[in-house]
């Protein structure tokens, strides 16, 4: 690794807890780039720019986002769900009411955020985009306080290893060689 560089190698899918955690970072970006569109389509308005940050952030949501949630709710909660641990049910239910918000907050993103890369002028609302920016910050905040954590301590390698192969084939990935025994 260049020691001059901050940049790391994403985390593979033999590593899925450490992948959900990059993909929070990835989020975080894109909710700041949000927040940063908010601003410039005021001052400078619907310009090049402006198109291209919000093709970005469509991009990511509508494919790598919603990858995201559904590694959750499809794969990592079902397994915590299986240990029959008390916390991690509280917690599930709390997440998924939680998905449920930020997929609505999107739902009235999304439109505008569309006009806007297709070069048609459109406000983007601060209490709008602050209300799925916030939303996001907050629940990325309790998934790597509380969700990981306990993923980390309740599943063992062999059910890790299951979450990773269905998040690679999800996008159409190869899984790594097995190291679980």
């Amino acid at each position: 690794m260049n020691p001059f560089t901050s940049q790391q190698a994403a985390p593979g899918f033999d590593h899925p807890l450490e992948l959900l955690h990059a993909c929070h970072g990835k989020i975080m970006y894109q909710c700041g780039t949000l927040r940063k569109l908010a601003a410039h389509l005021a001052s400078k308005g619907c310009d090049e720019q402006a198109q291209q940050a919000a093709q970005g952030i469509l991009c990511y949501f509508d494919t790598a986002g919603g990858f995201h949630h559904q590694d959750e709710e499809e794969d990592l909660f079902p397994a915590l769900r299986a240990t029959g641990d008390a916390q991690a049910e509280a917690l599930l239910q709390r997440l998924l009411r939680e998905h449920e918000a930020l997929a609505a907050n999107w739902n009235e993103v999304r439109p505008l955020l569309a006009q806007i890369a297709e070069g048609t002028p459109s406000p983007l609302a601060e209490a709008l985009t602050e209300r799925l920016i916030m939303g996001y910050f907050n629940h990325i905040d309790l998934e790597e306080k509380e969700l990981l954590p306990l993923a980390t301590r309740l599943l063992d390698p062999q059910r890790l290893e299951q979450l990773g192969r269905r998040m690679a084939e999800r996008r159409g990935a190869k899984f790594p060689p097995s190291a679980v025994a």
